[in-house]
């Protein structure tokens, strides 16, 4: 898939987006953002980018953040263009900040949360979060993001995508109706229907961007590499539920085209 520095995006990567399930954007933020919200990150964490004995554990959470660096990271005018050109005009509530942060550590260690699974998006009042759920409209989520803050090879535990697999989601999710299915629902034949999809890995420098489809199939995997990985995983939020009035957006457009829909 051909990347881009400029604003906006062709339409032949908007096409790409609808088929694929995700777009690249590469230098959508600047590399000094990237290491004024990592030196932050550090500081939370309490740990030290020159001092790897205290890297111990395989991976370290960090649930969000809405300092100065994150919310300009968020809100970059080549983001806000990708935002309007696949979400629509006034169709997205600026970010806030950006989070979760799963900070990633060269360990022989497993993860223990590298399966595959979609992000749900509403429900999300429930105690149990396999409660939480999905609908075919995706309402209460637009986009699924991924930040990366510092430079992430293949051996740095890049976000693997199943290239083509929020259709598979879309056809799931159509006979649930307005209520949805929840995530137990949603994982309960392990997500066998996008197992033979292309494999991507989310590689870039620091300050790359993957705006991904909601209903993408995606997993953590190992670190492998030499230095933690930073990276920043938060949803793009829908201003308004589905409006049939407006013209389809391309994320909209990927979910008809596969469920054969006339919304």
């Amino acid at each position: 898939m051909p990347n881009s520095a400029q604003i906006g995006l062709t339409s032949r990567r908007v096409l790409s987006f609808i088929d694929d399930g995700f777009v690249k954007i590469e230098n959508a933020f600047s590399a000094d953002l990237a290491r004024q919200c990592r030196d932050e990150l550090w500081t939370d964490i309490g740990l030290s980018a020159s001092e790897p004995k205290g890297w111990t554990r395989p991976v370290i959470r960090v649930n969000s953040k809405s300092t100065p660096p994150f919310i300009e990271a968020a809100n970059t005018p080549a983001l806000h263009e990708a935002y309007d050109q696949l979400v629509g005009v006034d169709r997205w509530i600026a970010p806030k900040g950006l989070g979760t942060f799963p900070i990633r550590f060269p360990s022989e260690q497993a993860p223990g949360d590298d399966g595959w699974h979609v992000d749900v998006s509403f429900g999300i009042d429930n105690p149990d979060f396999m409660e939480w759920r999905a609908d075919v409209k995706s309402s209460g989520r637009a986009l699924l993001m991924l930040f990366l803050l510092s430079d992430v090879g293949p051996d740095d535990a890049p976000t693997r995508i199943r290239r083509g697999s929020h259709a598979m989601i879309a056809r799931e999710l159509l006979p649930y109706g307005e209520k949805g299915a929840t995530l137990r629902e949603i994982s309960a034949n392990g997500y066998a229907s996008s197992a033979d999809c292309p494999i991507d890995a989310a590689t870039g420098s620091a300050g790359t961007v993957y705006l991904c489809h909601p209903f993408l199939v995606h997993a953590a995997q190992p670190h492998r590499g030499q230095r933690p990985r930073f990276m920043a995983q938060p949803p793009l939020l829908p201003r308004s539920e589905f409006d049939p009035s407006l013209p389809p957006s391309p994320v909209q457009i990927a979910i008809r085209q596969a469920c054969g829909l006339t919304f």
